[in-house]
């Protein structure tokens, strides 16, 4: 890296590994859009109250088990995931929620900074297909203070996600 790689990286207040993992797929632009509160962004509530947008605009990246494997979930901050529908998606037998050891060990992150990509092992993506109904989605950037805008088919293509539907059904 760069001596101003190197300082993009360390000022632009992601976490340091989602910031080199930004530089290492010459998203430059993404690390510089990062924007970092002194207030949590832990929840997708607190993350649209900070940067003042609709809960809708929030992108979670959500670690599930899919017979045991990692798989994550990117889902709008309004909407919760129906894990039949993501068994379905994958073909899986059983689907459930990973537990905080999973989700660092998988990522790398703790959970409520986990950013969509960039990301210490290699999983598979599933992107709920309400996140390209907005011009413009944030997610974490590692960090639960941490987070920067994108655009949806942007994030979709950067996490190498399959779009699929997986929004819990409302009545």
């Amino acid at each position: 890296m760069t001596t101003t790689a190197a300082t993009d990286a360390e000022g632009s207040g992601a976490h340091p590994r989602f910031a080199e993992a930004l530089l290492e797929d010459g998203l430059e632009g993404l690390l510089r859009r990062v924007r970092r509160f002194p207030e949590a962004t832990r929840t997708a509530a607190e993350a649209a109250a900070a940067i003042g947008c609709e809960l809708g605009q929030i992108c979670k990246s959500l670690i599930f088990a899919a017979d045991g494997v990692p798989v994550l979930v990117l889902m709008d901050g309004a909407s919760r995931v129906d894990v039949e529908r993501v068994r379905e998606a994958l073909g899986a037998r059983k689907v459930t929620r990973a537990d905080a050891g999973v989700v660092r060990e998988t990522t790398g992150y703790a959970i409520g900074g986990v950013p969509p990509f960039g990301h210490r092992t290699r999983t598979t993506v599933l992107a709920d297909r309400g996140l390209l109904a907005h011009s413009e989605v944030w997610a974490a950037a590692g960090d639960p203070h941490a987070v920067f805008p994108i655009a949806p088919d942007a994030l979709v293509a950067h996490a190498g996600a399959t779009l699929v539907d997986v929004r819990e059904r409302t009545s």
